[in-house]
């Protein structure tokens, strides 16, 4: 009974802390998103206060959900950190509890924090970004957005009857089925090169796509306006998602079919794995992320040194931060397996915590 009593008490002060630190998170990456937007939104006619912050707003959650693990780091250590200086661990080692007995209740809520961040979090963020694209290319009037993957956009090749083409876009919404700042590049069966087509906008109908304010460009004949322009295509809704789709605004419960979708269309969809094997390893990145709070918070404050202790796990943090980018570069740069790139941080955090704190604990 007293360690049921414990471990429940224990668990709720550990959840109380983390989600106090996630609040404090998206405050803040709140306020700064939205002195961002302001400073950007100085040329933009139509910016209104209002619509800024509700741009913002949307933009939040899944900028937030990257610097999740670091929320419950420095949660777990607040947590361990103001229970050792209240003398409670004194009191439950004194009472028989191990360290691993008062660990394991937070552990098991980040777990389900975890959970629920991936399997709801995580769609919620990914349907409210694609809602701020939305909201910003309705305030710029469809013009190209400041909200670009790239410096050159992005690209996709197509074939069809009239012969081959590259698209060029500067903006993608919708997951690709509308596109901003367009450039369309036409070439004949042979390859040589026909004419260019510049579209304000583009939408994908069925075997076309729609370009709206089109310009075209061709050798030795004056440039063509058209209001609406029908651009052939035999490319599909999915090949053109697999393009113009990044994998951070699909909802993890579709990535398996825009997977399977890429693989039968026998496209690259190391991106979308990678996002997957992230999703499916963060409950245990959180918990790896406990084990090292617990490593670095359980000494007693009489022994001193706990300036130390915070700076070593905030430092564990930025290491397991900086190795989890470089995997994941290497991943898209398909140098390393999608697999291998989410897990690893998840087994480097989590060895190390473990190790740290059975030879604090056993010796």
């Amino acid at each position: 009974m007293l360690t049921g009593t414990l471990s429940r008490y224990f668990g709720m002060r550990f959840l109380t802390s983390v989600v106090g630190s996630f609040v404090g998170v998206v405050a803040l990456a709140a306020m700064v998103d939205y002195v961002e937007l302001m400073r950007r939104s100085a040329d933009w006619p139509h910016a209104t206060a209002w619509m800024l912050a509700k741009i913002s707003m949307y933009r939040v959650p899944q900028l937030t959900e990257r610097i999740m693990p670091f929320a419950v780091l420095v949660g777990g250590m607040s947590c361990y950190l103001t229970l050792s200086r209240r003398l409670e661990l004194v009191v439950a080692r004194a009472a028989g509890i191990s360290a691993w007995q008062f660990v394991a209740p937070a552990m098991i809520a980040a777990l389900l924090f975890g959970t629920v961040a991936t399997a709801a979090y995580n769609p919620i963020a990914a349907l409210l970004h694609e809602r701020s694209k939305h909201l910003e290319a309705e305030m710029l009037g469809e013009a190209p957005s400041a909200l670009q993957e790239s410096t050159s956009g992005f690209w996709v090749r197509q074939k069809s009857a009239d012969g081959a083409a590259i698209i060029n876009a500067e903006t993608s919404r919708e997951q690709g089925s509308s596109l901003g700042g367009v450039s369309v590049y036409t070439f004949d069966d042979a390859g040589h090169f026909q004419q260019r087509i510049e579209a304000r906008s583009a939408a994908l109908e069925q075997g076309y796509w729609r370009l709206d304010d089109a310009r075209i460009y061709a050798s030795g004949r004056p440039p063509v306006i058209e209001d609406t322009y029908r651009f052939n295509t035999d490319l599909t809704l999915e090949q053109v998602r697999e393009s113009f789709a990044t994998p951070e605004t699909v909802p993890f419960w579709q990535l398996p079919a825009y997977i399977e979708m890429a693989d039968r269309a026998g496209l690259a969809a190391a991106g979308y794995r990678l996002q997957y094997n992230q999703l499916l390893a963060r409950p245990l990145l959180l918990a790896a992320m406990v084990l090292l709070a617990a490593s670095v918070s359980l000494r007693f404050f009489r022994f001193g040194g706990v300036q130390k202790m915070v700076l070593s796990g905030i430092s564990a943090g930025f290491l397991l931060f900086v190795l989890s980018k470089v995997t994941e570069d290497m991943s898209k740069s398909e140098l390393m397996s999608p697999v291998a790139a989410a897990w690893i941080p998840v087994l480097v955090g989590g060895l190390t915590g473990f190790v740290a704190l059975l030879y604090q604990e056993d010796g």
